[in-house]
């Protein structure tokens, strides 16, 4: 095929490889058996798999399985991968072989030969060998569902949890900023009694400080590694002592702590860890959706919607309506949630059909929880800083409002009584006046005890407006 390509060779036979790829026959077959979505793993899993082929060869080494000259090689090009210098070499589709087989293969393969390089041969030479040396040990069935386990984790204790970290505070500064403004309460979209702002943004900054607790108490089951098991769990062809070495290894490359499997069997066969985690992502979405949507109605106007809030002014929002300005991180954070929620089916369903002593779903578990939590990620930020960070309330148009509000009759029940409070109500809507006027004006109370019972602020404490013990 000309020198832009090389020989390269397996057990099925030769293959034709790019001159300048570092992969082998193996990558290449599963190029050409997979033109399915055109979508590798990203960096999250491609650093994993570099963090476990360096792990495994630190292990063999130690355990005398691998000499130190090729382990080491192995060792500087697991670390090119983990760095991310060979990202372009992983180009295998994630809708592959369900055991990840082609992309466990893929790293043996990449590694080999740059460490071939790195010891001064050719690429091709298999003077480092794809299987006898940096598979040495392991089988894809232990291989991938450990790079699972190290990506999903780095990802939601590296990137998500600093991300609802930011969001959370950018949360709780606006607690505090409209802790003062009182405006109309709503249930079912309907006038309800007052409410402060900040007690609203209050709710909000609980809902990600509780998602943040979610997402770290599933971390413990994410810990544990298959490496060990081989094939089927048993742990043929390993040394008894390199599940642990293994272990010691990765959390030091990670800095922090990852353990042995309890056991191989279930860590190899099921996924319960991956999809219980994913929950903890989609209620975190969930929760994000909810504060997004409300933030968009209370922005929502500038002339005819609730307006208690101003948005930031983002980017314009019509190509045919000039000056229209449109909640457009608000809205991103939207669709991130039914990307979430799709992405849960898949990794519930994945994770649901492990056969006997396999799951053969580990791929499309392993991208669409890394997609969730990259994209949870980057939107949790992106809404703290470009969207929460920047809103301000209408604090006038608040109290205006909320002194109009047939809500306000509540109040008047321990007073009155229910009957006579619903009374005053319907009157004022009918009449169009305020709560106050109406029961003012039919003597249910005197302007001294309106100001006290009718107080907006006060009906946002837990108090019994009237009641003078």
């Amino acid at each position: 095929m000309g020198e832009d390509y090389r020989t390269e060779e397996d057990s099925l036979g030769e293959m034709q490889v790019p001159a300048d790829a570092y992969w082998g026959a193996q990558t290449q077959r599963a190029v050409e058996n997979f033109p399915i979505s055109g979508t590798g793993f990203g960096r999250r899993f491609v650093r994993a798999l570099g963090v476990v082929k360096k792990a495994a060869a630190q292990a063999n080494r130690d355990l005398g399985l691998v000499d130190d000259d090729t382990a080491e090689a192995i060792v500087a090009a697991a670390d090119e991968v983990i760095a991310g210098e060979h990202d372009d070499q992983f180009p295998v589709d994630v809708f592959q072989t369900g055991s990840g087989t082609s992309s466990n293969m893929n790293a043996n393969e990449v590694i080999a030969n740059r460490a071939a390089e790195i010891a001064g041969a050719e690429i091709g030479d298999r003077v480092v060998h794809p299987n006898d040396h940096v598979n040495y040990g392991q089988s894809s069935n232990d291989v991938i569902p450990t790079a699972m386990h190290v990506a999903a984790l780095e990802a939601v204790e590296k990137d998500l949890v600093p991300a609802l970290e930011t969001l959370h505070v950018e949360l709780e500064a606006k607690e505090a900023a409209f802790d003062g403004v009182v405006k109309t309460g709503r249930t079912h979209l309907q006038d309800a009694t007052p409410v402060r702002l900040g007690q609203e943004f209050g709710g909000y900054r609980t809902q990600i400080a509780k998602g943040i607790e979610r997402v770290e108490a599933v971390q413990s089951n994410l810990r544990e590694l298959a490496l060990g098991g081989t094939a089927v769990g048993t742990g043929l062809n390993t040394h008894p002592e390199f599940p642990e070495l293994v272990a010691e290894y990765v959390s030091d490359e990670t800095n922090t702590t990852f353990r042995e499997a309890d056991n191989h069997f279930e860590a190899q066969a099921a996924h319960d860890a991956m999809a219980e985690a994913h929950g903890a992502l989609r209620t975190v979405a969930g929760s994000m959706n909810k504060i997004a949507n409300d933030l968009r109605l209370l922005a929502s106007g500038p002339r005819n919607g609730l307006g208690e809030i101003e948005q930031p002014e983002n980017q314009p929002g019509s190509s045919i309506m000039p000056g229209k300005i449109n909640p457009v991180v608000a809205e991103s954070v939207n669709q991130v949630h039914k990307q979430v929620v799709g992405n849960d089916a898949a990794v519930s369903a994945g994770a649901a059909r492990g056969e006997i002593d396999l799951n053969l779903y580990k791929p499309v578990v392993a991208h669409n929880f890394l997609q969730s939590a990259e994209l949870l990620s980057n939107a949790a930020e992106t809404f703290g800083e470009r969207f929460v960070a920047k809103l301000e309330a209408n604090e006038e148009y608040c109290e205006t409002r909320v002194e109009q509000s047939m809500a306000l009759a509540t109040a008047l029940n321990p007073a009155i009584g229910y009957d006579k409070a619903s009374k005053v109500a319907k009157q004022a809507l009918a009449e169009d006046k305020s709560v106050r006027e109406v029961a003012v004006a039919e003597g249910y109370l005197t302007e001294a005890e309106a100001d006290e019972v009718l107080d907006p602020e006060a009906m946002t404490h837990r108090v019994i407006l009237g009641d003078e013990d």
